[in-house]
């Protein structure tokens, strides 16, 4: 049966739903109240990563110990604004209760491997058919380490990583001296994860597939969903600023906006911003072969079509607080402390920096699910740090969950009731 579905959000959950349902039969309207890809999006900014290695979550066992030190160093890697500790607190409190047992992070762990399994044949295959496949690229990722202690001490996460079926090449220091020649010599034990991919452009990419759906007959709207039209269990409509949009079904998928409009649909949802920070150099004078994480870092250092981005930086604060651009400036630092042949004072013209909001809930798992209010909407949002990697597989469970069809994967511990 063909219905009429509002998207709200214009990301990579958004664009891989809206296409997902197009492919059903449906008709499309997705709303924003910014441009599709455009610089406010999360889905712009992010590391350009599409791996299926990224299952392991923010909150690990022994997190709490370093909590104190979140809120003393402003410029570590993750950092909580004091300021914001009464408002955080509560999401704080099942943040490290999330991590606090190896079991817990191994059901973490298994959950997201669904969602990343295969994620980026699925990027390519999405790329295919809305013609852009150069956007998406597997060369393989690298972790990178100063020596295989500092990898042996990662152990838990790899082991999870291993334990959900992912594999991965050894280097030696004479190998990835061959394998990255740029590459600064403090790194001299690698990781290579054939397996992982990465998007050469997040921004255009996710541009191209809301103009692919729309050549497909969906229509965009330019709007801020406000709250929905419900009445005795069924969606009449969609509330925006100017009005409202008469619908059958809706998805919410509006990044880190998702959480108001969740409450409006039944479900207090705890989500916050992981506020990220990312630069990109251009023109730059050294470069990777393969994207790369350092493991001094943790940051993904990627190069794509506007040049060597870094990104990364976990900055817990409130939405509206501003940005700390010296955390973009660590991020430079390191992208020229690891590939030496950049110079130590790039012109600033060549320096774009960026700050967005991950819309990340406590245990690090999506919200993917039906709503408590009506069954005609639909969550999909909350992806944390996989959003890109995981889109099209959410868009894919979004049409089945509208479709009235079993789900390709257990989405009960993606249900907001799990709150």
């Amino acid at each position: 049966m063909s219905l009429h579905v509002v998207v709200i959000g214009a990301g990579i959950v958004g664009a891989a739903s809206a296409l997902a349902l197009l492919e059903d039969g449906h008709r499309v309207t997705i709303l924003d109240p910014g441009p599709p890809g455009g610089i406010q999006a999360a889905s712009y900014g992010n590391g350009c990563w599409i791996s299926p290695a990224s299952i392991i979550p923010m909150s690990m066992p022994g997190l709490w110990k370093k909590i104190p030190g979140y809120l003393t160093d402003p410029l570590g890697p993750l950092t909580i604004r004091w300021q914001a500790l009464p408002s955080l607190l509560p999401w704080l409190v099942r943040f490290v209760w999330a991590g606090a047992s190896v079991s817990r992070v191994e059901r973490t762990a298994r959950h997201l491997a669904e969602l990343l399994r295969d994620a980026p044949g699925r990027h390519r295959a999405l790329a295919a058919r809305a013609g852009m496949e150069e956007m998406i690229e597997q060369r393989g990722l690298l972790y990178l380490y100063p020596s295989r202690a500092d990898f042996e001490a990662e152990a838990l996460a790899w082991r999870l990583r291993r334990d959900n079926g992912l594999a991965w090449t050894e280097l030696d220091e004479d190998e990835l001296r061959q394998t990255e020649p740029e590459l600064d010599r403090r790194y001299r034990f690698a990781v290579r994860l054939d397996a992982g991919g990465h998007c050469v452009d997040p921004g255009s990419y996710v541009a191209g597939l809301v103009a692919y759906a729309q050549s497909l007959g969906a229509e965009f709207v330019s709007g801020r969903a406000s709250g929905f039209d419900i009445r005795d269990g069924r969606l009449r409509a969609v509330r925006i600023d100017a009005g409202a949009i008469a619908c059958d079904r809706a998805v919410i998928s509006a990044g880190i906006a998702s959480a108001a409009l969740a409450w409006a649909a039944g479900d207090k949802v705890p989500l916050v911003s992981e506020r990220g920070y990312h630069v990109v150099v251009a023109g730059p004078e050294g470069s990777l072969r393969t994207p790369a994480m350092p493991s001094d870092g943790k940051m993904a250092l990627t190069p794509m079509a506007q040049g060597m981005r870094a990104a990364g930086q976990v900055e817990l604060s409130t939405t509206n607080a501003a940005p700390d651009w010296r955390r973009a400036d660590i991020l430079l630092r390191h992208l020229q402390s690891t590939l030496p042949a950049l110079p130590r004072d790039i012109p600033a013209e060549r320096v774009r920096r960026w700050m967005g909001h991950r819309p990340s809930t406590p245990d690090g798992l999506p919200v993917v699910g039906l709503s408590r209010a009506s069954a005609d909407i639909v969550y999909a949002f909350g992806h944390g740090h996989v959003g890109l990697a995981s889109g099209p597989m959410t868009g894919t469970l979004v049409a089945d969950l509208i479709g009235g069809r079993v789900p390709g994967c257990d989405v009960s511990a993606f249900s907001a009731r799990r709150f």
